[in-house]
């Protein structure tokens, strides 16, 4: 049987460490907020539905492969006010907790002193089925999955598991004249997401009871990708903001705090068994609009959006724009008709909360980069 056991620095990096982790400050120290340029209401992040609190009888074991960084540390949270007792699976290279924007010192205290850290790398086929096979877990929530190499040895390892909930992605989907993507819509094996799209074969293929879900663009505190923060950067210098042709290009973006309610529902949902989901925002937006969105949200003046034909354009290897530049957007329907899954967040009010628990306190993943915007800039003032 295997034992909770601390594992000092002096011993093997892939040893087993599974310890429940001790309390700590970090960057983000629970400082109040202040929201008083913002002139709407914004729905608090909390579970309303009795559907999401289980009894001690249904707690699981549950075991999340990556948990470190946006989706994961929104999902942890939610999992563990829930009674079930929840492991991280992480390379231990960054710190395995942290405190929330706005989370007060005691609910971190309480939520560091339950979760539970087992250290590897993924990569390491055998010790990823000895570690998981010595630990028996009911659940995994595969969020950092890429190759379906990487999920075989987690299924080995497990001949009992109740199921398997894999963080896929609506880039599968093959490019159509028809919208919005459904799931039931044709996928692109040359995907550079086809890693997800073999993933979710093998699972299929295995027998397992797993559910997939596809989010579009994810959006909210803590995102590492530059989709919300690539505007505010510019609303905040005050800069005209680029983008492509026309700006009518329609897209979708989901609230992480929704994704992650959306992987707590299908949880134990006898509905969600076999099945792949669609997860996104319940509006469409043009990339235009969401300039004005992300305007509204930050409190800043109306923009100036200046608008380009990429193909005139040489930016090497940067990438000018956040957003594929297309018409990129997903139907949710079966979620709603077939999990009753509702989003809390409205576009506008998604993106105030971003910004005011992250880039409006000054925190953000990457510094501003101007230098594409200053060529397509320079050659627009020049040719008009």
């Amino acid at each position: 049987m295997a034992r909770f056991m601390a594992v000092t620095p002096s011993q093997q990096n892939n040893q087993l460490s599974f310890s429940p982790l001790a309390s700590s400050l970090s960057d983000f120290s629970g400082t109040k907020l202040h929201y008083s340029h913002i002139n709407f209401k914004r729905k608090q992040w909390q579970p309303k539905s009795a559907s999401f609190y289980v009894s001690a009888s249904s707690t699981k074991k549950i075991l999340i492969m990556g948990g470190t960084r946006f989706i994961g540390v929104f999902l942890s949270r939610l999992l563990v006010k829930e009674g079930h007792q929840v492991t991280l699976f992480t390379r231990g290279k960054a710190p395995v907790t942290q405190q929330l924007p706005g989370e007060s010192d005691s609910d971190y205290v309480d939520f560091s002193s339950k979760i539970l850290h087992l250290k590897g790398d993924r990569q390491d086929f055998e010790f990823v089925k000895s570690s998981l096979s010595a630990n028996g877990f009911d659940v995994v929530y595969d969020i950092n999955g890429r190759e379906a190499v990487e999920v075989e040895p987690i299924l080995d390892a497990l001949p009992n598991l109740e199921q398997f909930i894999y963080c896929s992605s609506a880039g599968v989907y093959l490019k159509s004249d028809l919208l919005p993507h459904a799931e039931v819509d044709a996928v692109d094996p040359k995907s550079r997401h086809k890693g997800k799209l073999e993933t979710e074969s093998l699972l299929q293929s295995r027998g397992v009871n797993w559910t997939s879900i596809r989010p579009v663009y994810i959006y909210g505190p803590l995102n590492y990708n530059p989709v919300e923060e690539w505007f505010f950067h510019r609303l905040k210098a005050g800069r005209p903001i680029p983008i492509p042709s026309s700006g009518l290009q329609i897209t979708q973006l989901g609230h992480v705090k929704d994704l992650a309610r959306a992987f707590v529902q299908v949880l134990g949902n006898e509905k969600a068994s076999k099945e792949i989901f669609n997860i996104s925002g319940d509006k469409y937006v043009t990339f235009d609009g969401l300039a004005r969105a992300c305007a509204k949200a930050g409190g800043f003046p109306e923009p100036e959006l200046i608008h380009y034909n990429p193909k005139d354009y040489d930016f090497g290897k940067k990438k000018a724009f956040p957003f594929r530049d297309q018409h990129f957007f997903a139907s949710t329907e079966k979620s709603k008709s077939v999990l009753g899954f509702e989003n809390e967040f409205d576009l506008v009010g998604g993106l105030a909360d971003s910004y005011n628990l992250d880039f409006g306190r000054g925190t953000y993943r990457k510094e501003a980069d101007f230098s594409t915007d200053d060529i397509i800039l320079g050659k627009t003032l020049v040719s008009v």
